[in-house]
């Protein structure tokens, strides 16, 4: 099993490379409000899950610059599951103003979200 999934990670992520899409344009002003606003914001994924390869994707169409963690290291996978406590990826890690911290699953619902937030700027 670990050989095909060895198989399919890098397969999808040869199609990622080859057709990856092309990022929004906001003139300077707006991106720097936008990048100080998904400063706060981290995506726990696995690199060659297709889910968070969507996710990726939809970070790359929208020019947002959120950090990446690979919970394929252990203190990252600790982390994710003392904040989120559920052993799934993507999961957006996000903080408001507050301070208070929430954790999104699913990479439609992901999606949604980013387009929602930052798609029409």
């Amino acid at each position: 099993m670990k050989i095909i999934r060895f198989i399919l990670g890098k397969i999808i992520l040869t199609l990622d490379a080859i057709f990856s899409p092309k990022s929004m344009t906001r003139d300077s002003g707006k991106q720097a409000l936008v990048d100080k606003e998904t400063q706060s914001m981290s995506v726990y994924q696995l690199v060659a899950c297709p889910f968070c390869v969507k996710v990726r994707r939809q970070m790359k169409r929208l020019a947002l610059k959120i950090e990446l963690k690979n919970i394929e290291d252990s203190n990252v996978h600790s982390e994710l599951m003392a904040g989120g406590k559920q052993d799934q990826v993507p999961c957006l890690r996000l903080v408001d103003a507050s301070g208070n911290i929430t954790w999104m699953y699913e990479s439609s619902d992901i999606n949604a979200y980013l387009e929602q937030r930052f798609g029409n700027r």
